[in-house]
Formats: C-alpha cells, sequence, structure tokens
C-alpha cells in the first residue's frame, strides 16, 4: 500500500518491505529543494528512523558493486542517487520470508532524487547505467568487514535481468567475482 505523506510517497515494491520513497520536489529559478528523510514521516510509514552510518561512492558506468550484506549485524540502507543512473537490486535472504531467494530491481536517477529502502537480511547491489553515478546511503548498523559477504550477482537462481550496457560483462571487484550462488551463501533464519 503505497502511503502519501505532506514531502514523500513510500511505494512498496514487489517485495513490500522494499521500498521506493519519491519525495515532494519544490522547484524555481534557483534550483530546486526537498526533504530526503523526515523522521515522523518514516516513521509513520513503518521505516527506520535511526541511521548510524552514511556512505558514498562513485562507480564509472557499466561497473556492478554488489550482492553484498552483513550475515551479522545486518544493515539496512536507505539508498540515494546524487549523481547519474543505476540499476539497483535487493535479495530477499531471509529463510523465513516467503520471498526468500527472490530479488527485486529498480531504476533510481539523480534528476528523479528517488530512494530506495532495502531492510535487513537482504543483499543489496547496483549496477551503473550513467557515464557515471554516485550513490550514497544510510546504514542501521555499522559497516563490519568480518561479516561482509557477497552473493553471486549472475546466479541464475536469482533470475535478475541487470540491463547490462550493450550486453557486455559488467565491471566487477575481486570480491564480487567471487560472490557465491544462493544454494552456497550464508542467510538469515
Amino acid at each position: 500500500m503505497t502511503v502519501k505523506s505532506t514531502s514523500m510517497q513510500f511505494i512498496p515494491l514487489e517485495i513490500p518491505e522494499v521500498v521506493r520513497i519519491q519525495p515532494v520536489v519544490i522547484s524555481d529559478a534557483r534550483g530546486f529543494f526537498l526533504e530526503s528523510f523526515h523522521r515522523e514521516q518514516f516513521r509513520a510509514a513503518g521505516l527506520p528512523t535511526e541511521f548510524v552510518q552514511d556512505n558514498h561512492s562513485g562507480s564509472r558506468g557499466g561497473s556492478l558493486r554488489g550482492l553484498h550484506y552483513q550475515i551479522r549485524r545486518a544493515q539496512g540502507k536507505l539508498v540515494r542517487l546524487v549523481v547519474g543512473e543505476v540499476y539497483d537490486v535487493a535479495v530477499d535472504l531471509r529463510r523465513s520470508s516467503p520471498t526468500f531467494g527472490r530479488a527485486v530491481g529498480a531504476h533510481l536517477a539523480a534528476d528523479r532524487k528517488d530512494q530506495l529502502w532495502i531492510p535487513p537480511g537482504f543483499a543489496h547491489g547496483f549496477y551503473v547505467l550513467s557515464e557515471w553515478a554516485e550513490v550514497t546511503y544510510k546504514a542501521t548498523n555499522y559497516y563490519a568487514p568480518q561479516w561482509e559477504r557477497s552473493l553471486l550477482w549472475n546466479d541464475p537462481a536469482l533470475g535478475i535481468a541487470w540491463p547490462l550496457l550493450d550486453g557486455q560483462r559488467p565491471i566487477l571487484s575481486e570480491k564480487d567475482r567471487n560472490g557465491l550462488p544462493l544454494d552456497s551463501a550464508e542467510v538469515y533464519d
């Protein structure tokens, strides 16, 4: 169910715990203004209101980051594009969930100023569709490298239809090239 507030709209995706947040943008000759976070409106939409870490990454076109998660100290992430465009993906890794093993994707673009809420218990990744993209995200838990895991980005079991530029393989880190398929990955209860 979509929740509207005075400054943003909360739109659940096919996996309803993953939510697109569309702000109300006020524009004039000077530029624009928007609220990217409003504690009471997030609370009313059933989303977290406490974040402990902000992250910012820059990536060139064709790069794929993910699918990352922390098996302990799981992180919820509020993802926002400040430059460019990406295809953002969340994979449900909660074994007890009716959507376990399913992926959901959304195009995010800086010019639309939308955000995506990805709850704890999900792997997260994105593929850069523009020449350059800068992604910021708020996290509900601190980065803990000893608990970080990578799910294989192209595991057929996930059925992710990555919109690869010109059908070319993405630019990957070694960690992401060595991600595990779902059937071998550590998951949440």
